[in-house]
């Protein structure tokens, strides 16, 4: 009697170490911690950043963030809609790629929207931008029909598919695809 309750002793020990060592965060990495890496296509700037730890957003990320993803036209910084940046998150994760994403347009000033709209029939005079809930971006080995599929298949909010320039936007408005 006294055997079988030493082996399962054992067994059980065997048990919690095996869980906590394969199922425990990687060092340095924490299991509610949300990391973001960026590239500015335009000003060539780089950004990795933890935003989020857990449900709390971390300010001074949320800044660092906004600036990369200012309107590089203008300059012009806007705080960037935190379910954006939690749409990308967990679409990155989706299609099992968390390498740099490679922003074409984030935040838009109303100024440079309407320049824009002026020279193309495909930007939308209260476009998503606009508000910092929006962002074009391609992901560097993963096909941006992969992308699109998988955002589309969320349905956290619209999505929209440029094959010929090759990139997605996601925003954050009602679900919708173009």
């Amino acid at each position: 009697m006294k055997n079988n309750n030493l082996v399962q002793k054992h067994a059980i020990c065997f048990l919690i170490l095996i869980v906590s060592v394969f199922c425990a965060p990687h060092q340095g990495q924490s299991e509610t911690q949300r990391v973001l890496s960026f590239y500015n296509t335009h000003t060539h700037e780089r950004l990795t950043v933890n935003y989020k730890e857990g449900d709390s957003y971390i300010p001074e990320a949320m800044d660092k963030i906004a600036i990369i993803l200012r309107d590089h036209r203008t300059g012009d910084v806007n705080p960037i809609d935190p379910e954006l940046k939690d749409f990308l998150y967990d679409l990155l994760t989706e299609v099992g790629n968390h390498s740099e994403v490679h922003i074409i347009s984030g935040y838009r000033s109303p100024a440079t929207n309407k320049k824009l709209r002026q020279n193309s029939k495909g930007v939308a005079s209260k476009s998503q931008h606009m508000q910092g809930k929006a962002l074009d971006f391609r992901l560097p080995g993963t096909d941006t029909a992969v992308l699109r599929d998988t955002a589309r298949a969320m349905k956290r909010g619209g999505v929209g598919y440029y094959r010929k320039l090759d990139f997605v936007q996601i925003d954050t408005g009602r679900v919708r695809n173009w």
